[in-house]
């Protein structure tokens, strides 16, 4: 491993593109989250992005250009390569996604449950309420986190039954108060869920704690915890920590790799907070490091609830900032911006929606131009993998 610099990898979760050729087999043809934002969103404000070519990857990837204030100026002009990249995993899951760009596609099918009640077998609700020493559950149907905590919030503090559901995903997620049920506690059943879901072939199982004290003030915590299966293969990451590198995950990037590969696990939520942690970990970190947030506002907040609004501003917020990462790159580092699937709030229904997704890499010594269509998500750890100089094989080929 050569130590020249650092890579620092900027998720912006569920921010896709449209284009996908596969979408209507997913039920999402038409699906364009950025598209459809910026055409809903008058005089999306996005100069940076737009510097850097994101406006030009969307419109390689659909075939038309979203609309953007064309008043609003940059601020830092550094060359950058900007293309799109096609998902070749079976799922348009969180779990899919970041693996792929990882090196490691998925290419089995994950295991769902039904979206209607009760969406889980009646065996793995004993078992898991068995060893658990509970008495059952609530929920048990494919819901909104934020809506699910609304309706049956009240009678779970009354009752102390966890509520259960699931999503279009492959998860199993347990929202429990905080205080009346604890944290603790929730965690520990998550694990004993976890255990017992193994035989259905579910990616992750999710602890959503909550606080407030009645039907309207219910809200989730920065308290979520991840449960995951492990990555079938060695990732960009693992190779990169057994090559003596440092490998700084930030957000939910160490839940989703089951802490595979990660030398460092920084714990932060909320757009703002996300990036300052982002900021102040590029400050320390060493050359020969991979520093990889995601930004989980825009699926979890915006895009699952259809909020185009809220979504088109924390584009805005999230461009602003980037003048800040660039006045403290140094020489060789390069900054990846992409993301791991779509969530069109434009779109019918509150899932994931199947799409492309941008990739823009820039830097003080990147070579710029249009980079086209990746095959995979997982040329970002090809390339990563040719900036370092690692050793071991990935899937994928590198833009360097």
């Amino acid at each position: 491993m050569q130590a020249k610099g650092r890579a620092i990898i900027l998720m912006m979760d569920s921010f896709g593109i449209g284009g996908a050729k596969d979408a209507a087999l997913f039920g999402d043809e038409g699906s364009n989250t950025f598209l459809h934002i910026a055409e809903n969103y008058k005089n999306l404000k996005v100069p940076n992005l737009k510097k850097l070519g994101l406006v030009e990857a969307g419109k390689a990837s659909c075939g038309v250009a979203a609309p953007t204030d064309e008043s609003a100026k940059a601020d830092f002009d550094l060359p950058s390569k900007y293309g799109y990249m096609k998902e070749v995993s079976k799922g348009k899951d969180t779990s899919s996604g970041h693996w792929e760009m990882a090196g490691v596609p998925v290419t089995f099918n994950w295991g769902y449950f039904k979206p209607e009640y009760p969406s889980f077998p009646q065996e793995l609700i004993e078992a898991i309420c068995k060893e658990a020493g509970i008495k059952g559950i609530l929920g048990n149907k494919a819901a909104s986190g934020t809506v699910i905590i609304n309706e049956l919030g009240e009678e779970h503090i009354k009752t102390g039954l966890p509520i259960c559901y699931t999503s279009a995903d492959s998860v199993f997620q347990i929202a429990a108060h905080e205080k009346y049920f604890g944290l603790d506690k929730l965690y520990r059943l998550c694990e004993i869920a976890f255990k017992h879901l193994k035989p259905y072939n579910i990616a992750r199982v999710i602890a959503r704690p909550f606080e407030g004290e009645k039907t309207g003030e219910f809200k989730r915590t920065k308290n979520r915890h991840d449960y995951s299966v492990k990555p079938p293969a060695p990732t960009v990451l693992d190779i990169m920590k057994e090559e003596g590198g440092q490998v700084i995950s930030i957000g939910k990037i160490s839940d989703i790799f089951a802490a595979q590969g990660i030398t460092r696990a920084v714990k932060a939520s909320g757009l703002e907070e996300l990036w300052d942690v982002t900021l102040s970990e590029v400050k320390s970190a060493p050359k020969g490091s991979i520093i990889f947030t995601n930004f989980v506002d825009f699926d979890m907040t915006w895009g699952h609830r259809r909020d185009i609004k809220g979504y088109a501003e924390g584009l805005e917020y999230f461009d602003s900032r980037l003048k800040e990462l660039a006045a403290i790159l140094e020489e060789d580092d390069i900054v990846f911006i992409t993301a791991d699937h779509g969530c069109d709030p434009h779109y019918k229904g509150s899932d994931h929606t199947r799409e492309q997704v941008p990739v823009i890499m820039f830097g003080k010594n990147v070579k710029p131009g249009y980079i086209g269509g990746r095959e995979s998500f997982s040329d970002i750890a090809a390339t990563i993998a040719d900036y370092f100089k690692l050793k071991a094989p990935l899937n994928g080929k590198s833009f360097l």
